[in-house]
């Protein structure tokens, strides 16, 4: 069994970043998408969608080898480090499964996990995963976009 721990890390999201995730989640109701954010200075500035390649896409999110390997090269084009990796859950809570956490393969991202699991509103949570555990952290909107 996995934990999902509370942690007191913070991290602010520009709206306009968490608006177009939450877009892009809702054009996929019935399959999980997925990419990755790029981040300046540890703000997060550019979302990369990537293929959801998984056998079962309603269920599981697998990043297009190729297009993860093209954003990761965008971002260093544009001076941007991995920020995140973000994916929806179109049938279930905003929280790691037993395959977000045992396949995460970068504990220095973020994990973003979008829920369309709600009644009319879109849910976000953030989480470090880490050696098989997950730790919550505290999602703010940050409303000025300027970095």
């Amino acid at each position: 069994m996995t934990a999902i721990l509370e942690t007191r890390l913070e991290y602010a999201i520009p709206r306009k970043l968490t608006n177009q995730l939450l877009h892009l989640a809702q054009l996929s109701p019935n399959a999980e998408i997925c990419g990755l954010v790029g981040g300046k200075n540890g703000m997060p500035v550019r979302c990369y969608p990537v293929d959801n390649v998984a056998e079962h896409p309603k269920q599981r999110f697998l990043l297009d080898a190729g297009q993860q390997i093209s954003a990761l090269a965008a971002m260093r084009k544009h001076g941007e480090d991995l920020f995140a990796i973000y994916h929806s859950h179109p049938k279930a809570p905003a929280e790691p499964s037993w395959h977000d956490i045992n396949e995460a393969a970068y504990p220095d991202a973020l994990y973003l996990i979008i829920s369309l699991d709600t009644k009319g509103v879109l849910e976000m949570r953030g989480f470090k995963i880490n050696r098989q555990t997950a730790e919550e952290v505290v999602l703010t909107l940050l409303e000025n976009e300027s970095i």
